[in-house]
């Protein structure tokens, strides 16, 4: 996926719960359709984030596991 972000959050070296804390935060303020990119380094993340995905009904878009131990998702808010 090459869409590109509206907004970046950084969450690396953050550990469970604070990056899901910290995307709810961030995508708060934003417009909806748009795009949060976020990356974390706690392998905990991927659960905790499709949880969220779940419970909130925003779309995750992409979820993919980088090189040295970094997830990175691509998120749409949808409401």
């Amino acid at each position: 996926m090459d869409a590109e972000p509206d907004k970046f959050l950084d969450c690396t070296g953050l550990l469970c719960p604070i990056p899901v804390v910290k995307t709810r935060r961030a995508l708060k303020p934003m417009e909806i359709g748009q795009l949060l990119e976020m990356i974390a380094t706690d392998p905990g993340v991927v659960p905790d984030m499709e949880a969220w995905e779940r419970q909130t009904r925003h779309e995750i878009l992409l979820s993919e596991e980088q090189s040295k131990g970094k997830f990175r998702f691509l998120i749409k808010k949808t409401h």
